[in-house]
C-alpha cells in the first residue's frame, strides 16, 4: 500500500495519540521517484502544546513500524529556509 495511503487510514489513531495537527508525505515518494530502500519523507504539525520530544520519538517510531521503512519525520515549523518552499509546494497532506 502507498505511504500515504498508510497514513490516511491510520490519522485519527496518529492525531489522538501523538497530538498532530496535520500530517503529510513529500519528496521521492510524491514524486515517484522512491525506490524499496528509501525512507518516507514525513513533515508533521502538532497541536499547539503537544510539540514533545517524546510525540516526535513515539511518532517516528510508529511511522517506521507501519510503513516498513525508515521515516525521515520533520517538523514544518523547523523547515530550513532554502528547502522550505520546495517542500511545502509538493508535501500531499493526509
Amino acid at each position: 500500500m502507498h505511504p500515504l495511503a498508510l497514513v490516511r487510514q491510520n490519522l485519527r489513531t496518529i492525531r489522538e495519540r501523538y497530538g498532530v495537527a496535520r500530517i503529510g508525505v513529500f519528496g521521492s515518494v510524491v514524486r515517484g521517484e522512491a525506490t524499496p530502500e528509501s525512507d518516507i519523507d514525513i513533515l508533521v504539525e502538532f497541536r499547539e502544546g503537544e510539540e514533545t520530544f517524546d510525540h516526535f520519538m513515539d511518532l517516528k517510531f510508529y511511522l517506521e513500524d507501519l510503513l516498513g521503512r525508515p521515516a525521515d519525520l520533520v517538523i514544518a515549523d523547523t523547515l530550513k529556509a532554502r528547502i522550505r518552499s520546495t517542500v511545502l509546494a509538493e508535501v500531499v497532506y493526509a
